[in-house]
């Protein structure tokens, strides 16, 4: 039976209540119908892989684009869908804010805003202004699906800005400005991880896990972890493979196929889609 919209905001935030769970990356209908067979309890959307789905750089959807994705991810599974809505899509919180509000309006149950302005002189907005843009996300959801949980990151370490202390103290101002979650991509220490988790307290903490680690699920819940992501990972996985078979094609062999799935095995994964 399918779940309304706030039987899954419902669902994401006990998530976040206890424990700690995977949530994978999915970047189209078909990987996330995919993902949610094999028993996951939530995905989120991925700026990175959607944006390489269709020809571009991340980070350079318009916003429509990205509304529309959201929407569509959405509507193909009975799952919450955490969206990656990269800074808000906003120069002003105002803008910010009527862009969260459409943003709920699709139906996810967590969103995230990152504090990067996307230029390389000066990659991350002041703590005054991202706090502001965050409170205007806050207020958006508030005012227009009160159950959908925001997430706030802190983007030092992904901008070329490693400073952990600058991180702790925008993780400790975003969790005050009404995050429910919290999140800095980036940081691959225990000691980092632990130390983001006890700014963020008694909020919990996102880590991300885009390459091979050392660490287990079962280790980042002992650092305090709630909840692990991959980003854009499993697209570049897909990527990967797709570009290592190509190019033994442009040259002229045909031994790239070994690891490909059965079209039998997809047919059967989406035929009951009617």
């Amino acid at each position: 039976m399918s779940r309304t919209i706030a039987e899954k905001r419902a669902a994401f935030r006990a998530l976040h209540a206890s424990g700690c769970f995977v949530i994978p990356n999915p970047w189209d209908a078909g990987s996330a119908r995919y993902l949610a067979s094999l028993g996951f309890e939530a995905l989120a959307t991925t700026s990175s892989g959607y944006a390489w789905s269709n020809g571009h750089a991340d980070n350079h959807m318009s916003r429509d684009a990205v509304l529309a994705h959201l929407r569509a991810i959405v509507d193909t599974t009975d799952l919450p869908v955490n969206a990656d809505f990269e800074n808000g899509f906003g120069a002003t919180p105002d803008e910010v804010a009527e862009s969260v509000k459409l943003a709920v309006a699709t139906g996810v149950a967590g969103l995230s805003i990152e504090d990067s302005t996307g230029e390389a002189r000066a990659p991350l907005f002041p703590i005054d202004v991202a706090v502001a843009r965050l409170k205007a996300a806050r207020r958006a959801i508030d005012e227009n699906g009160g159950d959908t949980l925001l997430i706030g990151r802190a983007e030092n370490f992904v901008v070329g800005v490693p400073d952990l202390d600058d991180t702790l103290a925008r993780v400790k101002a975003y969790a005050a400005a009404g995050a429910d979650c919290l999140y800095a991509p980036g940081i691959a220490t225990a000691e980092q991880i632990q130390a983001v988790v006890r700014a963020a307290a008694p909020k919990p903490v996102n880590v991300l896990i885009g390459a091979n680690s050392p660490f287990t699920k079962g280790d980042l819940a002992g650092f305090g972890v709630r909840r692990v992501s991959v980003g854009g990972a499993l697209a570049r996985s897909a990527w990967g493979a797709f570009m290592r078979t190509a190019q033994s094609l442009a040259q002229g062999r045909f031994d790239g196929f070994g690891d490909a799935a059965s079209g039998a095995q997809l047919n059967a994964l989406f035929g009951d889609k009617g």
